[in-house]
């Protein structure tokens, strides 16, 4: 998402945008960094959801998603994704579920990590079923996605553009959807809600942040360009395709997402019991 918005975005400004990825701590360097940056409107962030989850999750983040940063717009949202093995015998959320109560706590059900979004959804499934999983953390949604093509895992929790070709060319079943509807990349299949769990909801977000203070005329600047950048049929339609909802919440509704996640986390992250590697 980065590299397709500075592409678009070094022509709408007319100057050079850089990417740069910060690997590490779970996304904390890169959140830290940017929380830190001057102020000045030439440093951004790609935030997503583990920027309103790791303060719950690790002892000290060296940020506080509210207050250190100026809000720019919500570019995109996804749901997690259920995805089994083609050779499962669940073909769709009961089905699972009762595989998963015949197998005793012995299913393994993977994440892209230990208090990913993922981790979290799959214990909010299985709080909410009354289920026992193996939960099997990787470090990232793509090495899970692999194995579970290949067989070596029964089950997964995954951002949805992570599994959509692999759910598409059959390598990969899908089950269920943690988004309130469907997803209009896989109309398809349904959603958790809709298959005995109506309160489940859980949403990947990402989107494009300033450090705070960042003058509100850079601000709006910025957002109106990604506003334009992201209503451009070329690049929502390649964003749609990967299995995202392109969304275009500017500073304001962006600003009241981020208050809202970072209030509805730390309690779900003590339900779970979610833990760091």
């Amino acid at each position: 998402l980065g590299r397709l918005l500075a592409k678009h975005l070094t022509e709408a400004l007319g100057q050079n945008v850089v990417t740069e990825n910060k690997p590490g701590a779970g996304s904390n360097i890169a959140f830290e960094l940017v929380a830190r940056a001057a102020p000045d409107g030439l440093t951004l962030l790609v935030g997503s959801d583990p920027l309103t989850i790791n303060p719950a999750l690790y002892p000290r983040v060296g940020f506080d998603p509210v207050r250190d940063f100026s809000p720019v717009i919500e570019a995109v949202r996804a749901p997690q994704v259920l995805v089994v093995h083609p050779s499962a015998p669940a073909r769709d959320v009961a089905g699972f579920i009762a595989w998963a109560r015949a197998a005793d706590g012995k299913l393994t059900l993977a994440s892209q990590g230990n208090g990913s979004i993922g981790h979290l959804a799959g214990a909010l499934f299985a709080q909410d079923a009354g289920l026992g999983f193996t939960h099997v953390p990787y470090r990232g949604g793509g090495p899970a996605v692999i194995d579970l093509v290949a067989g070596h895992i029964q089950a997964l929790f995954v951002t949805l553009p992570a599994a959509i070709e692999h759910i598409r060319a059959g390598r990969l079943r899908a089950l269920a959807v943690t988004s309130a509807g469907r997803s209009a990349a896989l109309p398809e299949v349904p959603s958790v809600a809709e298959s005995g769990f109506p309160e489940f909801e859980v949403i990947t977000w990402q989107g494009i942040l300033a450090p705070a203070q960042t003058p509100p005329a850079a601000i709006r600047r910025l957002a109106g360009a990604l506003d334009r950048i992201l209503a451009k049929p070329e690049v929502a339609e390649q964003l749609t395709a990967q299995g995202f909802e392109v969304t275009g919440q500017g500073p304001a509704q962006f600003a009241h997402l981020i208050q809202a996640e970072a209030r509805r986390w730390p309690a779900l992250v003590r339900r779970t019991g979610a833990q760091p590697d």
